[in-house]
């Protein structure tokens, strides 16, 4: 059962990857709705956009809180200890990737994932132990994190897609890249286009042929988590949990010298920094807390957890509360006007 709960979530990966890296860099992928919001002087009125960046946002949250809540409830760990914890660290994390993207870059109309995952990663150990001390759920310290950091990989993983969409975080130009990267990506890049786009009105590259960092860190990431998920089902929560902060922390430090976007105005970026620093901090819990025996994993609990109403209507507010916090743009505005169709009258 385990072993195809992998391969059906890796093909649904994949398939919603592939669709993405194919889809989403081109124009009329980045409004998904507008509303008019208030009627200006000439007629018109003035529109607020609902972007696909905030929709696919929220769903690669709702995909993480998903596997977290299945991979914890396959460990038989109290459902509303997860609940509580996930409601915590969102409350934390969520308005943190704003905060420090305008203490780093200086921009108040943006999002850091690195920053965010961060203050997630320090902050995940202490309430943990705090819900352990306060409440009767009590959460087992490195099963929870190794749930935690797979869950994130599969977060941040369908997140990039989100990034294709708006045009952010988007690779240098192939044409400057070196030899061996171009020659690589010459076939296999990504063009946006859109007046819109980030990529666009902040380094001019509509149409350029740039690095698909955002496919290959989805790619990396989910990858990782499946991997992960695979430890960890068979009780090798150790194992799940380093693997996966390695290579998802190690990769966020590459893959920065892939990027062309502002990262500060730092060579070796804030983000590259914190990402060195979660690794030693992290495994640090798990050498202290590493449990003597494998875990043990039961995968049909964890996924009969998905449909008691309660988490249902659990994964669907919080699916509301985040597309209406990344999903209305505010750098992007709009005109509408109406008019009637008189031959229908």
């Amino acid at each position: 059962m385990n072993e195809l709960f992998v391969i059906i979530l890796a093909l649904i990966c994949a398939l919603t990857l592939t669709w993405g890296f194919r889809v989403l860099p081109r124009d009329g992928w980045q409004i998904l709705a507008t509303l008019p919001v208030k009627p200006l002087d000439n007629g018109q009125w003035m529109g607020i956009n609902l972007i696909w960046y905030g929709l696919l946002t929220a769903n690669a949250y709702l995909a993480a809180i998903s596997i977290l809540m299945v991979l914890l409830g396959a460990a038989q760990i109290p459902l509303m200890g997860v609940m509580l914890l996930t409601s915590s660290l969102l409350a934390i994390c969520v308005p943190a990737s704003r905060l420090l993207a305008r203490i780093i870059e200086g921009k108040a109309h943006t999002f850091t994932v690195g920053g965010a995952v961060f203050i997630g990663i320090f902050a995940a150990p202490w309430l943990i132990m705090l819900i352990n001390h306060w409440t009767d759920y009590q959460l087992p310290m490195l099963t929870t994190l190794a749930g935690i950091s797979i869950a994130y990989a599969f977060g941040e993983g369908f997140g990039r897609l989100a990034c294709i969409s708006f045009g952010c975080c988007y690779g240098k130009p192939v044409s400057q890249s070196p030899a061996m990267l171009k020659k690589l990506f010459s076939h296999w890049h990504f063009a946006f286009h859109g007046k819109t786009r980030k990529i666009c009105y902040a380094s001019n590259l509509e149409g350029e042929p740039v690095v698909p960092v955002q496919a290959l860190t989805a790619i990396c990431y989910i990858s990782t988590g499946l991997i992960g998920i695979e430890l960890f089902l068979h009780g090798y929560v150790p194992a799940a949990f380093s693997l996966v902060l390695l290579v998802t922390q190690l990769w966020r430090v590459f893959s920065e010298f892939l990027r062309a976007d502002f990262r500060g105005n730092m060579r070796f970026s804030v983000y590259q920094m914190m990402g060195l620093a979660a690794i030693p901090y992290a495994l640090s819990w798990s050498y202290l807390f590493s449990p003597s025996v494998a875990v043990s994993t039961d995968l049909s609990l964890g996924l009969s957890l998905l449909w008691q109403p309660g988490v249902l209507l659990f994964l669907q507010l919080v699916w509301l509360v985040l597309f209406v916090y990344t999903g209305r743009s505010t750098v992007t505005g709009a005109s509408l006007s109406f008019h009637i169709h008189r031959d229908r009258i």
